[in-house]
């Protein structure tokens, strides 16, 4: 069974770039856009980029992995209808795979498995 509901899977795969938080050696939050893709064979967030293992956030997940990605945008403006999904979970940092995201992209890569997910306004009638 999916962690996402049919909608929220949509949505996801309507969208290619997200914030992700993580937590730095201090304790203190640490946001950046990136990249990511919905992984439907494993129902998980896969993250990628450039030079991605030398990066803060590759040295925050592998002392904590706990993050929260976030996807979001405006659906109209008349009448205002923000939409999108929170994702709380462990992200697993992976020496392959990134390229799967993007060709372009490093081999190194985050796996997001998501624990908590909520969402707003995925629903064009709302």
């Amino acid at each position: 069974m999916s962690a996402f509901t049919p909608e929220e899977v949509d949505y996801l795969r309507s969208q290619r770039l997200g914030r992700l938080a993580t937590v730095g050696a201090g304790g203190q939050p640490h946001v950046v856009p990136v990249a990511f893709r919905y992984n439907s064979e494993r129902d998980t967030i896969d993250i990628g980029g450039h030079d991605f293992a030398r990066r803060k956030k590759w040295r925050d997940v592998l002392a904590n992995p706990r993050v929260a990605f976030v996807v979001d945008d405006i659906a109209s403006v008349d009448p205002w209808r923000v939409r999108g999904i929170e994702i709380r979970g462990e992200a697993e940092a992976l020496s392959s795979g990134g390229k799967e995201i993007m060709p372009f992209f490093d081999d190194e890569m985050f796996r997001i498995g998501a624990r908590r997910v909520r969402s707003w306004g995925l629903d064009a009638s709302t």
